[in-house]
């Protein structure tokens, strides 16, 4: 097959998983457009090796997570400062939409790094050696930016436990 049909065959079978964790990570439905763009322009540049090398999706999952953190320190140093924040949007009153909100919320809490162990490991469902791979690191950094995610999870928003079923150690 040709490298063009492969990479649109791909895309166009993927492109639905990816934008998914790309507002996972991002929590915004534009920034997750540009970051899925960004990502495949640079995995297009590289398709050819990619897919001759075997499953394309861990590189492309490193891609898309390499360059999250990156666009987030960019806007970090754009931060913008005002003495009276922006108004929050009132919650919906379904269940779904609450919930959607608490998660987004708490995962924007998070490191870009920790957001994107806990998108890959409970929202992509990687075990933890797929994960260090796809973020190109060890298992043990896996592990202990899982742990220390779940605890500033537990911390910063309780409510969480609450919605799962789960108990915290201070619940017990």
């Amino acid at each position: 097959m040709d490298p063009e049909e492969s990479f649109r065959a791909y895309v166009s079978g993927r492109i639905a998983a990816l934008s998914r964790a790309a507002w996972l990570l991002t929590g915004d439905r534009h920034q997750a457009e540009d970051l899925v763009q960004l990502t495949l322009v640079r995995v297009a540049r590289h398709w050819e090796r990619v897919s001759a090398a075997g499953d394309p999706e861990p590189y492309v999952r490193r891609v898309m997570y390499t360059q999250h953190v990156s666009l987030w320190r960019r806007r970090w140093r754009q931060v913008d400062l005002r003495a009276d924040p922006p108004e929050q949007a009132t919650p919906d009153g379904s269940a779904g939409v609450a919930r959607a909100m608490v998660v987004r919320a708490a995962l924007a809490r998070l490191a870009p790094r920790q957001r994107a162990v806990l998108v890959l490991r409970f929202f992509e469902d990687l075990t933890e050696a797929e994960t260090a791979d796809a973020l190109g690191c060890s298992v043990s950094t896996v592990k202990s930016q899982t742990r220390d995610a779940l605890a500033r999870l537990r911390a910063h928003a309780p409510e969480l436990a609450d919605l799962v079923g789960v108990t915290t150690r201070r619940d017990r």
